[in-house]
């Protein structure tokens, strides 16, 4: 499954948070991502709390995921706050 981690996190440097310019992998956003037998969980947190890209950014971290991985994946916000 260590492999499945690093494939689906290199695959997220596709995602792009067009504020900044930058992946999300690159800005540390994509905090902890979990596979279970059935199904996968990525944690990531926003560049911003009052960011207006929230539900555009967590759905393109699950559409690419998706992409990567043959389960369900679902992506939740972490409670921490980002740091550059």
């Amino acid at each position: 499954m260590q492999g499945d981690t690093q494939t689906i996190r290199d695959g997220l440097r596709d995602v792009i948070d067009f504020e900044i310019g930058l992946d999300v992998v690159a800005l540390g956003m994509i905090r902890e991502i979990d596979i279970a037998e059935s199904n996968v969980q990525i944690t990531m947190i926003l560049t911003s709390p009052m960011c207006q890209m929230a539900s555009f950014m967590m759905n393109q971290v699950r559409e690419r995921a998706s992409e990567l991985i043959d389960k369900p994946v679902e992506v939740v916000m972490g409670k921490e706050m980002w740091r550059p």
